[in-house]
């Protein structure tokens, strides 16, 4: 085993940080043995000082993360700031001075990943982000190097562990959208402010990276079609129970029929209960991979917190690590396909309406013409109807979303419709 430690400077030291450090010390035997070498946190970079943190020796801790990763003496960098600056800026210095990079940062690379794959290839370095999407699952490097002489057709999960535990708590116990979200934000699973998670920017960021990875193209954060689920009500789950189906947040990344281009999408979804998706609870994600040759394969696990990220974090570093030691790099980005990705209005899928009518004779008939004019097949109606006042929904067969949302539309505009109470889609058969 080589003595010389491989020096590691860790950029940020919040919940997973700590625990990225934390586990560095309490394992470093298992960690050297494991890498061929000794790995040694050289320097943490953050941002407040004088905040005690337990089993840091306080001779590490910096303010100045530009001058640690220029010290000429560090090997690796793991970053687990989060957002884009100066996490961006800091990963670009790391790799102008010879330090490859472990990132957990989905929005940054989301949004610049093309950009930071670039330079790490250009400086013969590695920029590894397993921790990136979905917390400990093992999820990125299997669809990037296991799954690489194979063809990936769709990818779908559930991806943000926050509002799956919102959508299964309205599911199992009837709770209206805000007592779920009071539970999770009491629990620790939701931040004070969960527009993020609930908006779906979060899962999106997360799509955008899969998709990549998937399809071999790049897939930015403003290519993903994205619907939060703060509209979803307990009416939705009631329906979705009658159809034999739950609701989930859903990361859906597709490549079409012709193999021409792709989608990438995040919206509330019912999905049957006879999907593997549909039994994941509480905080939990799992993420459904459809391959030519694999077949269906699904990846389950603790999304998020401390422990679970700094798992995939710590897996990272010891392939950076190997690779260090080898002075070789592992994969890069993988875009050569170059598919465009189509806009949302070309996924072919099913809607489930529900109307507001008035209950009088003719409604239905008007109803089902407005569809039969956008080219859209109906699969199932229900309707209920009380003191001049009707609920009518409606499941269709699968169509295209421009045809789907125009019918929408249309139907807003009958004098008969009082209003759309609700739109979802169906996924999963």
């Amino acid at each position: 085993m080589r003595t010389r430690p491989l020096k590691v400077a860790l950029l940020g030291c919040g919940v997973v940080g700590s625990e990225v450090a934390r586990i560095m010390t309490t394992h470093a035997d298992d960690l050297a043995q494991r890498i061929g070498a000794p790995v040694e946190l050289a320097g943490v970079a953050v941002r407040r000082p004088s905040k005690v943190r337990e089993g840091i020796d306080p001779s590490l801790i910096t303010t100045d993360a530009t001058a640690l990763l220029k010290r000429g003496d560090i090997d690796i960098a793991i970053e687990v700031i989060g957002g884009i600056e100066p996490a961006r800026g800091l990963i670009t210095t790391a790799f102008e001075h010879g330090v490859s990079v472990v990132s957990a940062n989905k929005a940054l690379l989301a949004q610049d990943g093309a950009a930071l794959h670039a330079a790490a290839e250009q400086h013969g370095l590695d920029l590894y982000y397993e921790a990136a999407v979905a917390g400990a699952i093992p999820l990125v490097r299997p669809m990037r190097e296991s799954l690489a002489g194979d063809k990936i057709n769709r990818v779908m999960g559930i991806v943000n562990g926050t509002t799956n535990f919102i959508l299964d708590k309205m599911d199992s116990t009837g709770a209206g959208y805000q007592e779920a979200l009071d539970e999770a934000t009491a629990l620790g699973y939701a931040e004070a402010d969960p527009t993020a998670d609930v908006e779906g920017y979060d899962a999106a960021a997360k799509a955008a990276i899969l998709a990549g990875i998937a399809f071999h193209t790049r897939v930015r954060l403003d290519d993903v079609y994205r619907e939060g689920m703060t509209e979803v009500s307990a009416a939705d789950f009631a329906s979705a129970k009658r159809m034999g189906c739950t609701i989930k947040l859903l990361a859906i990344l597709e490549r079409a029929a012709d193999g021409a281009s792709v989608t990438a999408r995040v919206h509330p979804a019912m999905i049957p209960l006879t999907h593997p998706l549909a039994s994941v609870r509480e905080a939990y994600n799992a993420v459904f991979v459809e391959a030519e040759a694999a077949g269906r394969l699904m990846f389950y696990g603790p999304g998020a917190g401390g422990a679970p990220t700094a798992s995939a974090v710590l897996g990272d570093l010891v392939a950076v690590a190997r690779n260090k030691l080898a002075e070789a790099t592992g994969p890069g980005e993988s875009a050569y396909t170059q598919l465009p990705v189509s806009p949302r209005g070309d996924v072919v899928t099913r809607y489930h309406i529900s109307l507001d009518v008035a209950d009088k004779p003719g409604v239905l008939a008007q109803v089902a013409t407005t569809f039969a004019e956008h080219g859209v097949s109906i699969d199932t109606v229900r309707q209920q109807g009380k003191d001049g006042e009707a609920s009518l929904v409606v499941v269709t067969h699968r169509a295209p979303d421009a045809a789907l949302s125009g019918t929408v539309e249309a139907l807003r505009k009958l004098d008969t419709v009082r209003g759309v109470a609700s739109i979802m889609r169906v996924e999963g058969e």
